[in-house]
């Protein structure tokens, strides 16, 4: 594949010709702004937080979906990108709740950041916002559609198992919002809470409950294992708070790595110190249950008890 160069905010710089805007600019250490772009994702623009400037081009393009051309020159911080970039996180901010103080999300999400950055406020206003539409039926994942911006990272990632495909977009305009299956709770649907959905989003929209209140994105330590039940390993990482490991979390499911409920808990168990009692869904409820039926270790650890118990009368002939 051929090489070409270009030139972003006045830093030359050669990648394949397949590259992006926003990769190229990866390289030489400059971020594009972006809320609904993922590496590991099918590129939708969705966001139009990454665009950039083109010389020669009349229109701001958008950085994730665009390709490099041999000699290039590419503003991502010119007056207009930014009076641009500005417009839609205020358009975003007016829609969103004001809760940032109390969010489980703060410190790690990119609308806050990028509204920092940018110098942005929420302000009072008149018009529409999004409606108070709270998910908390599972034990494991709390949706909150009033923060959802619909940057659709979540039905992508859903989408990326073919056994699971959970959830969708539905209705129109200002309306839109992400359902799971035939807009059911998460309870009532298809869901196995694996996380993905959850290490992807952007926002407050979708928090992992077994977290919540416990640690905050500035705190403590943490460090990443892998997942030992499966070949894929899927990482995670262990939130410390002092000598007390507090709670995993699940890392973006790159490079294959599915991630499951089972490898979460068992991490869980593992790991934490304390951890929360596990659920399972049956007939599409959610039951509190112990840790030998949630891993489905029951028949195992039956016959194990069994051989324990025939080795332990063998050793006393």
């Amino acid at each position: 594949m051929a090489n070409v160069r270009l030139t972003i905010d006045g830093q030359m710089v050669t990648v394949p010709s397949d590259t992006s805007i926003i990769e190229a600019a990866k390289m030489i250490d400059i971020e594009i702004p972006a809320l609904c772009y993922d590496p590991n994702l099918e590129v939708v623009s969705a966001c139009r937080l990454c665009i950039v400037e083109i010389e020669g081009s009349k229109k701001l393009q958008t950085a994730c979906s665009t390709r490099v051309k041999e000699g290039m020159v590419v503003h991502t911080h010119s007056e207009k990108v930014v009076e641009a970039r500005k417009d839609i996180l205020q358009l975003l901010l007016d829609s969103h709740p004001n809760d940032c103080l109390t969010c489980q999300k703060a410190g790690e999400c990119l609308l806050q950041k990028y509204a920092y950055e940018y110098g942005l406020k929420f302000r009072e206003h008149d018009g529409a916002m999004r409606p108070q539409l709270l998910d908390t039926s599972s034990p494991y994942i709390l949706k909150d559609n009033a923060k959802c911006i619909l940057c659709g990272k979540c039905v992508r990632t859903c989408y990326e198992v073919s056994e699971r495909q959970v959830l969708y977009f539905a209705d129109r305009g200002y309306g839109t919002k992400i359902v799971c299956d035939a807009d059911q709770t998460l309870e009532e649907s298809s869901c196995v809470s694996c996380n993905r959905c959850v290490t992807v989003c952007p926002v407050g929209a979708l928090i992992d409950k077994r977290v919540m209140g416990k640690i905050r994105a500035w705190e403590g330590s943490s460090k990443v294992v892998n997942c030992k039940v499966c070949q894929y390993g899927c990482e995670f990482e262990v939130k410390s708070n002092g000598k007390e490991n507090v709670a995993v979390v699940a890392k973006p499911p790159a490079n294959g790595r599915p991630l499951c409920l089972k490898g979460r808990l068992t991490t869980e168990l593992l790991y934490v110190d304390k951890p929360e009692d596990p659920y399972r869904k049956v007939d599409g409820k959610f039951e509190k249950t112990t840790w030998a039926k949630a891993l489905s270790l029951v028949d195992i650890m039956e016959k194990v008890e069994k051989l324990d118990s025939v080795n332990d009368e063998i050793g006393e002939k």
